[in-house]
């Protein structure tokens, strides 16, 4: 009887939170995490190499792939806000990038609400060439842009590298615009329309403030291109180099026998944290944007 009751007492163990850690997703979400994390470890690891570049020596860079620099040298950065003329270019950058993004928005929504909303002859087709046109390469289109900048006075100028950075990707933004604005119900617009609203102003007053999701879309991506395009603004600022934008700015870091790598990562850190504060801080709208236009 004692045994018995000595068992009786013993405590039994409690299985209920293993069995809540192993219930659900749980397992799977684990296992994704283990494989994903080096990957993206992968993935960040050239912008931390850049960041840690920027405040090593040129010998240093070369002796390994350490992260870590054994001295830190912050002379890399005045220098290539300096000497480098990395401080104009910065200037330059953020105005084309800003006027860019406002054409773009303007231009590529409103083809978007056409493409999306409205049916005519030969729409298919117009969308047939966009997309056959997303494949298209840079490469072979800057002649011609460069041709009709040339064509329209405005060669060696601001205005002449904002309107051809403005071209250069709007394609798939009138795409995404386009995904967009047919999944909005007709009804805003008729009721819109019933209020004695005409075209522009259901586009301007309805269609559009409803559009911001796919908006902060379109203007991160344009902002990605413009700010880190670099073949377009070289070749409409060969003339100008005061017009030079951070991309190509960074180039003059490299010298006919000697290229200042210490000086190129620290200019290319201070190129990419604009950007990534950007994106940190408008992430949830460009994947509700993403997400907006592609489903159906």
């Amino acid at each position: 009887m004692a045994a018995q009751s000595l068992r009786e007492a013993k405590p039994r163990p409690d299985w209920t939170k293993l069995r809540w850690w192993f219930s659900g997703n749980r397992p799977r979400l684990i296992i994704t995490s283990l494989i994903l994390i080096p990957i993206c470890l992968l993935w960040i690891y050239p912008f931390l190499w850049t960041v840690s570049a920027a405040l090593k020596s040129n010998g240093e860079i070369f002796a390994g792939l350490g992260l870590i620099p054994q001295e830190l040298q912050w002379s890399n950065f005045p220098r290539a806000w300096t000497e480098a003329n990395i401080g104009k270019y910065f200037i330059n950058t953020v105005i084309i990038t800003v006027s860019s993004v406002a054409i773009v928005v303007i231009t590529t929504s409103m083809m978007g609400y056409v493409l999306g909303r409205y049916n005519f002859p030969g729409k298919r087709i117009v969308i047939g060439i966009f997309v056959a046109a997303v494949f298209l390469p840079q490469g072979y289109t800057i002649i011609p842009v460069f041709e009709l900048i040339n064509n329209l006075g405005l060669s060696g100028s601001l205005l002449g590298v904002i309107l051809g950075t403005s071209g250069g990707s709007p394609i798939i933004f009138i795409l995404l615009f386009t995904g967009y604005f047919s999944r909005l119900p007709r009804e805003l617009e008729e009721a819109a329309i019933i209020d004695g609203a005409g075209f522009f102003r259901v586009f301007w007053q309805v269609m559009l403030p409803l559009s911001r999701p796919i908006i902060a879309t379109v203007a991160i991506m344009q902002t990605l291109h413009s700010w880190n395009d670099f073949l377009l603004p070289l070749v409409l600022t060969l003339a100008r180099p005061d017009l030079r934008t951070l991309a190509v700015g960074i180039y003059a870091f490299r010298g006919e026998f000697f290229v200042d790598w210490g000086g190129m990562a620290a200019a290319a850190t201070i190129s990419i944290l604009p950007i990534i504060i950007l994106f940190l801080f408008m992430q949830r709208y460009f994947v509700e944007g993403i997400a907006g236009a592609v489903k159906q």
